[in-house]
């Protein structure tokens, strides 16, 4: 059984992204420059952003992050987007999600421009990926990708099941699965709350991907021998230790872990990538490479 090391593969691909971004500076050419755009006070929000901005400042891309109280209208927060739309400055911007209940989250991401759209959320940017398209891809499901390329993981034909069907993690990487690329060329199942016999599905999977929402959700017995398991997952839950709390994924790595030829675990597995996929979006922007 391999651990997917996600720490380590992130920053190597760092030190590569940092290489660009001083190619570029030593040319007499702007950094690139991500901003992010924070509604009310979400912890794992901020952490999130936080942990952008620190990546940011190592490769030498500029951050910005602009932080709207949970009591932003909806309208105010679309004159923001449209502000950053048209700043020339910016080459790439996200909007950090949950948002409040009182915005609609479809319209905001729809507002963003889609060559600014380094999360990749917009429908033209799901589209290109539909098509196959050159595009920005979703930052988790692109890190996925990522660390399957690097541990050289074969894909092509095999059995591949993704557990979760939401817009950010299951639905694009059940696409790129699926691509005709490499990675790529699996036969891919998607399941969801309403699947039937799911452990049945499971036990055929080559390949697992679980973003299912639910703390240790998958057991040893919905994993076949040797297949190779990545987990997306990230809760807290309660313990004993000092913390009071200890984080964990979709799934039970200790009973699942030893019948694997790879696992992604949680922490360290598909989380640092996340970060690293956007940088990689950001630099793409920068350089127009999507989008001339």
């Amino acid at each position: 059984m391999t651990i997917i090391d996600g720490k380590k593969i992130s920053q190597e691909i760092k030190n590569e992204i940092a290489a660009k971004v001083a190619d570029r500076i030593d040319s007499g050419k702007s950094a690139p420059h991500l901003a992010a755009i924070l509604v009310g006070d979400d912890p794992a929000s901020q952490t999130y952003v936080d942990s952008k901005e620190k990546a940011c400042r190592l490769v030498g891309i500029t951050s910005s992050v602009y932080r709207y109280p949970a009591s932003i209208t909806e309208q105010q927060l679309i004159d923001a987007i449209d502000f950053l739309n048209n700043d020339e400055e910016i080459d790439g911007f996200i909007v950090q999600l949950p948002l409040p209940e009182h915005i609609d989250s479809d319209k905001v991401l729809q507002r963003i421009r889609p060559e600014k759209d380094v999360d990749g959320f917009h429908p033209a940017n799901m589209g290109r990926l539909v098509l196959g398209l050159p595009g920005y891809l979703s930052a988790t499901p692109a890190g996925i990708m990522l660390l399957l390329e690097k541990y050289q993981i074969e894909t092509e034909g095999k059995q591949c099941v993704v557990l979760g069907r939401g817009n950010i993690v299951g639905t694009p990487v059940s696409l790129l699965m699926a691509r005709k690329a490499k990675p790529g060329n699996s036969t891919v199942t998607i399941c969801h709350s309403k699947t039937q016999n799911l452990p049945d599905i499971t036990r055929q999977a080559d390949i697992l991907i679980v973003a299912i929402g639910k703390p240790e959700f998958v057991t040893g017995d919905m994993v076949k021998k040797d297949a190779v398991v990545i987990d997306v997952g990230i809760h807290r839950v309660e313990d004993n230790t000092e913390k009071g709390y200890r984080i964990v994924g979709d799934v039970d790595f200790k009973e699942v872990a030893p019948k694997c030829s790879y696992i992604a675990p949680v922490p360290g597995g598909v989380g640092p990538m996340t970060i690293v996929s956007l940088m990689i979006n950001t630099l793409k922007a920068c350089e127009r490479e999507i989008y001339p």
